[in-house]
């Protein structure tokens, strides 16, 4: 078995309630983290889910904190959380988003500013939240979740396909000031993950493109070469590495899981 030295380390984990966030959780806590979820809803049942993780001897802790991460105030909450409850955060899993998926013309200006708020101004005010903690104590290591659709947008998903292009330059650029600190970020892009968000993307954009649910779904999955769409565990696995000291090189990164779906570099 792999020792990826992560025991004892505390995690945040943003849309750690489902999908993409409760399967990094999950994977963290497998490996000895604290992990701190948070969200907006259906933090019992996923706190509960984690713990069910832990065997006889196990320390470590799941905290859930429920909170609107659409507002400033509810990011200081869950950094003092994590403080609070174990003095250190050695880990920050931004995972937190929901964009709209609907036709340009019929997408509100509201649609745009929900899906930059949530997810990108969420992002970078939970970097810039745990930023000093992790500087103090030089080390940190940060992963976005972000999306292929920052590299190849679709017309029916431009509120989220430009918070993520957003989000990649974002990445990319707050890197080059963390690293001599010791803190390295990283981006995660998955295509389309098996999980109940893509379920309601696919809805929205049957809708918007006037075909069935199904017919979005075969098309989605005609695009992977893999022929699939990604699990939310093969994401964490992913994220497990990066958070390691197995990829202590490796800082600024955009690293796409998509089955081969992204064209070029």
């Amino acid at each position: 078995m792999l020792d990826l030295k992560l025991s004892g380390k505390t995690a945040i984990v943003t849309g750690g309630s489902e999908g993409i966030g409760l399967a990094c959780a999950k994977a963290l806590f497998s490996e000895g983290v604290n992990v701190v979820i948070a969200a907006y809803d259906k933090l019992e049942v996923a706190a509960a889910e984690i713990r069910k993780l832990s065997n006889r001897d196990d320390t470590h802790m799941v905290i859930p904190v429920t909170v609107d991460l659409t507002k400033g105030e509810s990011v200081k909450e869950v950094v003092q959380t994590a403080l609070s409850k174990f003095d250190r955060i050695d880990i920050l899993v931004n995972c937190a988003g929901a964009a709209k998926a609907g036709a340009f013309l019929k997408l509100s200006d509201q649609d745009f500013l929900d899906a930059w708020t949530l997810k990108l101004l969420g992002y970078i005010r939970m970097v810039k939240m745990v930023m000093p903690h992790m500087i103090e104590r030089k080390d940190g290591r940060i992963v976005n979740i972000i999306g292929a659709a920052g590299r190849t947008p679709s017309p029916t998903f431009l509120p989220g396909s430009t918070a993520n292009a957003a989000l990649i330059n974002f990445t990319r650029g707050i890197s080059k000031e963390l690293a001599q600190y010791n803190i390295r970020i990283n981006a995660v892009s998955p295509a389309p993950v098996e999980t109940e968000r893509a379920k309601r993307l696919a809805e929205q954009t049957a809708h918007a493109r006037g075909i069935s649910i199904d017919e979005v779904i075969a098309e989605t999955t005609r695009s992977i070469p893999l022929g699939r769409m990604i699990k939310p565990h093969e994401i964490a696995n992913l994220v497990l590495f990066l958070v390691s000291d197995l990829a202590a090189a490796i800082t600024g990164a955009e690293i796409m899981s998509d089955g081969g779906q992204t064209p070029g570099m």
